[in-house]
Formats: structure tokens, C-alpha cells, sequence
């Protein structure tokens, strides 16, 4: 792939192909992480299937991913070029409010992400080569929206410890390719 940048050429390298069992149409998970905020930043669960390398302790970790989004969508919102009220970069936006992403991607990973109405954010990291995942991240909200929110045991705001919950997410994500 080549990008341009006035009359030079850069050779990008393409994304490394997928991992055999994880990724693009083999049988096997293709989900590496999947994290789930509420509105105020608090992780409320973290899943992690594949993950090769670990370089920071999960509190850490969480803050960053946080982080990244906060900017992100801030970024978007301040960037949006159909939008006259572009408001302060840095100013927390509300669900739904301002211009959104849902994808990214780097050469090593693809970040898909979605906002609920109530500003529960769910957060998956796949490999790089794989399709969209916005029905697949609505899904895994409902079954949030079923197991966690439904129970009456549970206490908004505080980590989310079903086996219930845990168990139709490993199933489901089975299912990705």
C-alpha cells in the first residue's frame, strides 16, 4: 500500500496475516480483549481470550483504554465537518451527542467500540484483518443488558462478577470468525 505525501512515495506494509484459529474465516476466536465502561470511566469488566504480551498491570491498562476513547471521541466531535456547535476539545460529550467512531485500526489489532444510550461503552479488540463488529458488540450488550442489568443482585457501578453473564460471553465469542 503507499500513502503520498507531495511527490514521494512511502511504502506502508500491510497488516500480518491473521494468526491460524484467530482471525479472517478460520475456525477459532477472533476476539483478543473486551472491555465494558459505565458513563463515568469505571471498568466494569475486562475479558481477555488472547493476549500475547502483557506490558502494564490492569488498572493501568484500563485507565489508558479509557483514556483513548475519551480522546477519540472528543477528537471526532471537535473534527465533525457537518457540525456548527463544535465545543471545547476536551469537554466530556453525553451518549449519543456529537460525531462518533466505531472502528479503528493498526497494523497489530482493530478496536471496535459502541456506546449504549446510557453510556455503558463496550470495547473489543480483534485482529486486524477482521470485518465489522458493531452487531457483534450489540449483542454482547444484550447479553449485558440480560445477565448483569436484569439481576437483581447486582449493584450499578460495580465490577460485574456473573458466572451467568461470563459464561454466554465465552460462548458467544466462540461463535465470531
Amino acid at each position: 500500500m503507499q500513502f503520498f505525501s507531495g511527490s514521494s512515495a512511502v511504502d506502508i506494509s500491510p497488516s500480518p496475516a491473521a494468526p491460524p484459529g484467530t482471525a479472517t474465516g478460520l475456525s477459532g476466536n477472533n476476539a483478543n480483549m473486551l472491555y465494558i465502561f459505565n458513563r463515568s470511566g469505571v471498568c466494569l469488566l475486562y475479558r481477555e481470550w488472547h493476549r500475547p504480551l502483557r506490558t502494564l498491570d490492569a488498572s493501568q491498562d484500563q485507565k489508558l483504554m479509557f483514556g483513548l476513547l475519551f480522546s477519540l471521541r472528543s477528537f471526532t466531535a471537535k473534527m465533525d465537518p457537518t457540525s456548527v456547535d463544535k465545543g471545547n476539545l476536551g469537554v466530556p460529550l453525553l451518549p449519543g451527542q456529537g460525531c462518533s467512531f466505531y472502528s479503528f485500526r493498526t497494523n497489530t489489532y482493530k478496536l471496535s467500540f459502541m456506546e449504549s444510550p446510557s453510556g455503558i461503552k463496550l470495547i473489543l479488540i480483534t485482529h486486524p484483518n477482521t470485518s465489522d463488529h458493531q452487531e457483534s458488540l450489540k449483542h454482547m450488550y444484550n447479553l449485558y443488558v440480560e445477565y448483569v442489568v436484569k439481576n437483581p443482585l447486582y449493584v450499578p457501578g460495580t465490577p460485574i462478577k456473573s458466572e451467568l453473564f461470563n459464561t454466554n460471553l465465552d460462548q458467544y465469542v466462540k461463535t465470531l470468525i
